[in-house]
């Protein structure tokens, strides 16, 4: 039986394994964090510790989300992503160990939990750039969809089992329990076998590596409005998330059990929408849904916060999930449809990076606010913020065509050079270009998005001459590092890097090609 749109990603047996695989590192997330918030409400009264410690959780990724994704791009993705899964083991070992022996204090808790973040930091990069390489350009929404629900059905799943476990056997046991799914995620994964990345250069080194991924989002308009946008959807959603105990204990029924349900309704939205995006997206642009999932999670945040009951509460909170999914997922496949596979782990740490930083910010800022002027203040100007925000961000679209630019990699071919070191340099190239000086405007405006392009692709610096004598004539410049990063871009041409170049081309009027020199710098010299 054919599996619905939504679902067939699935169909495949690797991205199959790595969605439960993705399924139970999710679990455990989820898990830690309901057991941590929960535990803190024990150890402290305070509003402004228990918003920190959604902060704890969330602001590694901010730290340390580029560094991992450097690491995801340069090293064996499958090991990269098994330490992860080791790691968050070991650190939820360790937080049962202290809660079974009645050791754990309010800053520990935060250390702890800060700790477990770091495997979240850590994770989250590689898989992303992981599931473009086992699903096809056209499953890619569908795939990204499938971890949203994979996101919320453990959501759902794990603070049931966490609420559980704290009413029955008590928080030790939520820890215990987080090790072991950990441990199963990682047999998962070691079982995968990625398909090795073809290259004849050696590895990038780790520092220029993270250079060169700032470098990217920074010249790609599009990764620039994507990184925005989340980091401002973030801070708006963060309110809700971080003060969700504090809800819990203001409704009927008020304990871990109401923590969860709420929780787990929240998912179960997230779920229901992410089953009805291929239709949405159908229907609707990306900048149309994301608008749509900002002004819904805004509404129904201030219904759940104002809520006098809990049949009111759960309706809203659904809808606040199936908002948040639509809205993430939309940002998160522009932002894939955006980078190339070279850069992707990078490109994504950044995104992530934004999500978690707004995240992590606003859990500061609204518990702050919930500490002086009560939690439902709190979410309530969350919300009117991020609507307020609306029509200063539209501008920044997350549409269009450069969205879907081809970013297969494409064949360059270098001209034969005398023998270079990898590590001589700075390697500066020039190409001389002849146009009709009528048609001057038209080709400065192509060159400025070959800037970006040679940019993006690692460039430390480019420039545009224009010849004094001869009219019609430019020089082009751009500088690499050294010999290696010179070769590695190559490896780093695109589809769309070689249609931008037929435009340049065409803007030449010479009978040969343009002039393209190479020059290496002298060591000897310094200036």
């Amino acid at each position: 039986m054919k599996l619905p749109t939504a679902l067939m990603p699935l169909e495949g047996p690797v991205f199959r394994s790595l969605w439960f695989a993705w399924l139970a590192a999710n679990m455990t997330m989820w898990m830690n964090d309901v057991a941590s918030a929960w535990l803190m409400t024990t150890l402290t009264d305070s509003a402004v510790m228990v918003a920190l410690v959604q902060s704890a959780s969330t602001l590694p990724v901010f730290l340390l989300g580029l560094p991992s994704g450097a690491l995801a791009d340069i090293s064996d993705r499958r090991l990269y992503l098994a330490s992860t899964q080791l790691w968050v083991a070991a650190v939820s070992l360790l937080t049962a160990a202290l809660a079974f022996a009645n050791a754990l204090s309010a800053e520990l808790l935060l250390g702890l939990t800060f700790l477990n973040g770091i495997g979240l930091a850590m994770r989250w990069p590689v898989f992303a750039a992981i599931v473009p390489e086992v699903v096809t350009k056209g499953q890619l929404p569908a795939a990204l969809a499938l971890n949203g629900i994979s996101m919320n059905l453990s959501r759902v799943v794990g603070p049931t089992v966490a609420g559980a476990l704290l009413a029955g056997p008590g928080t030790a046991w939520v820890f215990v329990l987080n090790a072991v799914v950990a441990a199963g995620a990682l047999v998962v994964i070691l079982r995968w076998r990625s398909v090795k990345r073809q290259t004849t250069l050696p590895g990038e080194r780790f520092f220029g590596a993270v250079r060169i991924g700032l470098q990217h989002v920074r010249e790609s308009p599009r990764m620039r409005a994507v990184t925005l946008r989340v980091f401002l959807f973030s801070l708006q959603m963060s309110a809700l998330v971080a003060l969700m105990p504090l809800v819990a204990r203001r409704l009927s029924g008020a304990g871990p059990g109401m923590f969860t349900l709420l929780l787990a309704t929240m998912g179960t939205g997230a779920i229901a929408a992410a089953l009805l995006m291929p239709r949405w997206r159908a229907r609707l642009g990306r900048d149309q849904i994301v608008l749509w999932g900002s002004l819904m999670h805004a509404a129904a945040s201030g219904v759940v916060a104002l809520a006098p009951a809990t049949w009111i509460a759960l309706p809203a909170i659904f809808i606040v999930g199936m908002a948040w999914i639509s809205t993430a997922n939309t940002l998160s496949t522009a932002a894939q449809l955006a980078l190339p596979n070279w850069v992707r782990a990078r490109g994504m740490s950044v995104y992530q990076m934004a999500l978690m930083g707004g995240t992590a910010l606003g859990a500061m800022l609204f518990g702050s606010v919930a500490a002086r002027f009560g939690v439902q203040a709190a979410i309530v100007s969350a919300a009117v913020a991020g609507v307020l925000l609306l029509p200063i961000v539209r501008r920044w679209s997350v549409g269009g065509k450069d969205v879907n630019l081809d970013l297969v990699p494409a064949t360059e071919v270098m001209e034969p050079v005398t023998a270079v070191q990898p590590d001589e340099g700075p390697v500066m190239v020039t190409v001389e270009y002849h146009i009709n000086p009528a048609h001057a405007a038209e080709f400065v405006q192509v060159m400025h998005l070959t800037r970006a392009a040679r940019l993006r692709r690692g460039a430390l610096s480019w420039g545009l001459f224009r010849d004094t004598a001869i009219q019609g004539c430019y020089l082009e410049y751009f500088l690499h590092e050294n010999w290696l990063e010179h070769q590695r871009r190559l490896e780093r041409f695109t589809a769309a890097d070689a249609e931008l170049r037929e435009r340049r081309l065409a803007f030449h009027i010479g009978e040969q090609p343009p002039v393209r020199k190479r020059y290496v710098g002298d060591q000897r010299y310094h200036f």
